[in-house]
């Protein structure tokens, strides 16, 4: 037990190592000073040249919205056409059927808005054409459009008044060229040589030793797995996602996978304390993400260390914890590690079965895509923490009797009403979301439908409700994890959901990147003694301190409905 213990301390430990000298790099490459990716220029300017991009034009905020927004729109409707045809088009060896238009309509969207909620199985769902040339092509995508919108939330913070924040595509293709594309080829090599699939190689036919016959489908996925990670993407090759032996093969790739997808949402952090030049302001924000995840993490790890109560009620010894739906080679703690760390960043990934996570663990998971600001996706973690920021400068502003100000600008009715909406917003579409759901099944439970709502849940009671929420949390926070007890490939929760996705990832981009539209424009004040710090470990504080009650105040009621009353009710 000591060394899993080791194992995940570890594992953290390399993470944040690794992630201070890539935030350094990440403020090179953003800051277009010398770094070691310049080879890649003459990629860039090709790319720039066939887009009819001019790199040198900067944009105000509203045109870098449009920009991202549009091309959005556009791989919405590429993905869209090729998943309703894919039965028809080559590099199908496994003969995969076409999705259907619900089906399509969720997964286009999900892994176009990073969160790669699937409500398919990946051996039998898509086809080696949409696994790469759809679903692998957006992770990539998706996660440089995070990163290319919180580096335009960085340009304000520069002390200046400026019209115009950057050039969103030139931030975009950066992301690509110079981040997540060589990065993926180091994280695909590693799996590669530890057993993970890289052919294209149809199944392959095998026979247990229970002398069954039985397809094991393969495929190329190294590259595919290194780009859900590293881009806080999530989306499995397989249907079992990174509790699959072929996707994670051992212990080593565990510990890959793990630091690959929190190593980018950490370096972000530093990457803005090292562009801005306020490095202390960065140990802040990474202090009180830290502080956030460890409250999430620690009380996750001994609950699924101590096993369950129902089975010790039993009289049954649980000598290395809740094993229920965990995989044998990874263990209860390295487990529990994964289900917090995919839920406070946007991965969601699985390398266990989160619908078989003790009640306690599931209330973390929960929490962690509840707030969705502690660490976060690559960018989107920021992004969401920003509208926290503004809400906590004004509200210290008052408290204090001083004017409140971000950086030299004034934080004024505009921006805070902003970031009121967001956070607001978020609440509804969770709350909303699984009324709606609890609704439907109540009243149209056993209509004679293809799915019928009562066939929704495989569990009865407060762990049924539990399955619900994490749905629609799973899909507002981008993260695409679930408890799969819930029957969700169906025209409710296929349309249910992806509304939800849209609404929930582009509002979180569009409001902080209007703010910080607005603040940059203003006219910056140089900071003096009346002025508010926001580097200090007291107003550190104070951003904890607004995350927590307005998580509480927004979230807490539908918690105490699921999984809190059936931690209870096992007691």
């Amino acid at each position: 037990m000591t060394t899993e213990w080791m194992g995940v301390i570890v594992t953290y430990g390399i993470t944040v190592l690794l992630a201070i000298p890539l935030g350094k790099f990440l403020a090179k490459v953003f800051k277009d000073e010398p770094n070691a990716f310049d080879f890649m220029k003459p990629l860039e300017r090709l790319i720039y040249r066939l887009g009819g991009i001019d790199p040198g034009r900067e944009m105000n905020w509203k045109e870098n919205l449009v920009a991202l927004l549009t091309i959005n729109a556009l791989w919405l409707v590429y993905a869209f056409v090729l998943l309703l045809t894919q039965g028809s088009l080559p590099l199908n060896p496994d003969g995969n059927p076409s999705q259907t238009p619900d089906l399509a309509f969720n997964t286009a969207i999900s892994f176009l808005i990073n969160c790669n909620l699937q409500h398919y199985s990946g051996e039998s769902g898509v086809t080696y054409l949409t696994q790469l040339g759809v679903l692998m092509f957006l992770q990539f995508v998706s996660a440089a459009t995070g990163i290319a919108a919180a580096v335009l939330l960085f340009r304000s913070f520069m002390p200046k008044p400026v019209e115009t924040v950057g050039n969103f595509y030139v931030l975009f293709v950066k992301s690509i060229t110079r981040v997540l594309l060589p990065f993926s080829l180091v994280v695909a090599t590693i799996l590669a040589f530890n057993g993970t699939p890289a052919s294209f190689d149809g199944k392959d036919t095998l026979v247990t030793m229970q002398d069954d016959t039985v397809g094991v489908s393969r495929g190329p996925a190294a590259g595919f797995i290194a780009i859900k990670h590293l881009g806080t993407n999530g989306g499995g090759w397989f249907g079992t996602n990174s509790a699959h032996p072929l996707e994670n093969p051992n212990y080593l790739t565990n510990m890959v996978e793990m630091i690959a997808q929190v190593v980018i949402p950490i370096a972000m952090i530093f990457a803005l304390g090292f562009f801005i030049n306020r490095k202390r302001f960065a140990w802040i924000i990474y202090g009180v993400m830290t502080v956030g995840l460890l409250m999430l993490l620690v009380p996750t790890l001994v609950t699924e260390l101590g096993g369950n109560p129902a089975i010790a009620q039993m009289g049954i010894g649980q000598p290395t914890g809740a094993m229920e739906g965990k995989e044998v080679r990874f263990g209860p703690l390295a487990s529990a590690y994964w289900s917090i760390v995919t839920t406070v960043i946007s991965t969601g990934s699985v390398n266990s079965m989160h619908d078989s996570s003790m009640a306690m663990s599931g209330t973390m998971e929960l929490l962690g895509m509840m707030v969705n600001a502690f660490y976060g996706g690559v960018g989107a973690g920021l992004l969401n923490f920003y509208y926290f920021l503004i809400i906590a400068v004004f509200i210290s502003g008052l408290m204090v009797g001083r004017t409140p100000e971000l950086f030299g600008r004034k934080v004024e009715a505009r921006e805070i009403k902003i970031a009121s909406i967001v956070a607001l917003l978020s609440a509804f579409l969770v709350k909303g979301g699984t009324a709606l759901a609890a609704w439907f099944f109540i009243h149209y439970g056993d209509a004679s439908w293809a799915v019928k709502p009562s066939a929704w849940l495989n569990n009865p009671g407060f762990h049924g409700f539990t399955e619900m929420l994490y749905e629609i949390t799973s899909s507002n926070a981008n993260n695409g994890s679930g408890f799969e007890g819930l029957g969700d490939n169906n025209f409710f929760w296929n349309y249910a959901t992806g509304i939800v996705l849209i609404m929930g990832r582009y509002i979180p981009i569009i409001g902080p990147v209007a703010i910080a539209g607005l603040l940059a424009r203003k006219k910056y004040v140089p900071e003096s003694a009346g002025t508010l710090p926001v580097d200090t470990p007291t107003f550190g504080l104070m951003i904890f301190a607004v995350i927590f009650i307005i998580t509480a105040l927004s979230f807490f009621p539908a918690l105490a409905l699921g999984p809190l009353a059936e931690y209870f009710s096992l007691k």
